[in-house]
Order: C-alpha cells, then structure tokens, then sequence
C-alpha cells in the first residue's frame, strides 16, 4: 500500500479538480492507488458535483427543527439554483437531514474559512505542544492531522453525518445531492439555540437525535 502523500494528494486533485479532503480520502481507502482513487470519487458523485460547484445558487428554503421538547432548535438556509429543485421532495428531505445533523452534532461552523484565524493557530500551538518529542520532520504532518480532526469536530461539512454507515461527511453528502438533483446546493448558515446555553460560549451537543423538522 503507497503512502497518501501530499504530492500524491495534489495529483489526484489536479487530475480530477476534486476537492483536496476528497482526494486525501479516496487515496486513503484507494490504499494511495490513483486509478482506484478516481474511481471512488466517480462513484460517490463527487467529480460531477464539482462542476456545479461554482453555479449560482440564490434559491431555496429556510428549515427549522425543534428538538427535546423545546430545549433544543435549529435554523438553517440551504440554497439550490432553481425554485423547481427548491420545492422537490428529495431537496426538502436532505434539508430536514441537515437539520437533524446540527441539532445532533452541534457544529459552530459551516466550513473551515469560518473558523476564526487565532481559534486555529491556538489549537496548532496546543497540537505542536503535544508532539515535542518528535523529529521536526514529522512534528507538522502530526500537527496537520490534528488540525484536520479538530475541524472534522467543529465544522458542519467535515463533520462525519449522523445517519450514514459508511463514514460519509456532510460535504460527501451534499456533493451527492448535487449530482443526484443537478443543480449546485450550499449550506448558507445555521444557528443552533440550546436553552440555558450561555452566548458566546461553544454549542453544547445534544442529547438525542432529532424528533421533528419544519421546512417552511
């Protein structure tokens, strides 16, 4: 089995334009063979949904999800391209499981250009801090692998979906989406409110799945 690689990572993605995330794990599961590699990136949608990605996507719905009877609510925007793709079944169900996902796994953001500069070099400095002893030429791909799992635990699209089996992530998921509805969709924003939560502070995680979710 070949090593993933970030040259090996920067191949496949210059190959597919797929993005790096995806490619990384293709290459992982792929054992770092490039042609199975692209393979499963065919499969999961992912190279058809990104040539949509770019397309203007200014429809779509506004979601709200009430969960632990009242204790726990989330508000999300989720765009498509067309008002027809808006109003379809399968679009108005992935929403309702997007709602579920936050109330679920509490996310602070939508992806990782949110995340605050100095909230991401202060958890670089706490992940260096922690693999002092290793040998400089591995301490920032350790560093790197950290940061990586530190978003998958913060950001809504790398977080792993809570109904999938197969360790999809919530981007996987909508690049699916796409390709399935074809039409470009974005997780605008979410707010997620927990009763007695105080502002400013991390969300604090919910306790259950979800009961019922409002697409209005």
């Amino acid at each position: 089995m070949a090593e993933v690689t970030s040259q090996l990572v920067k191949t496949l993605r210059d190959k597919t334009n797929a993005g790096m995330m995806d490619c990384k794990r293709a290459l992982s599961e792929a054992g770092g063979d490039l042609e199975k590699a692209e393979t499963i990136l065919r499969k999961k949608g992912i190279l058809k949904a990104e040539g949509k990605g770019g397309r203007s996507a200014k429809e779509g719905v506004v979601a709200s999800y009430i969960h632990m009877q009242g204790k726990v609510g989330v508000l999300v925007e989720v765009n498509c391209e067309t008002d027809f793709v808006a109003r379809n079944d399968a679009f108005r169900e992935f929403v309702k499981d997007i709602t579920l996902h936050i109330a679920a796994a509490s996310p602070q953001y939508v992806d990782r250009d949110e995340v605050p500069a100095a909230q991401l070099e202060k958890e670089r400095d706490i992940a260096r801090s922690q693999v002092l002893n290793k040998p400089a030429n591995v301490v920032e791909k350790i560093v790197e692998g950290k940061i990586d799992k530190f978003f998958s635990t913060i950001c809504l699209l790398d977080q792993g979906f809570i109904k999938a089996t197969d360790n999809q992530t919530v981007r996987e998921l909508v690049k699916t989406k796409i390709s399935e509805l074809g039409e470009n969709i974005v997780i605008r924003r979410f707010t997620r409110y927990m009763v007695g939560e105080a502002i400013g502070t991390p969300k604090a995680e919910a306790e259950a799945p979800a009961e019922e979710a409002v697409v209005s």
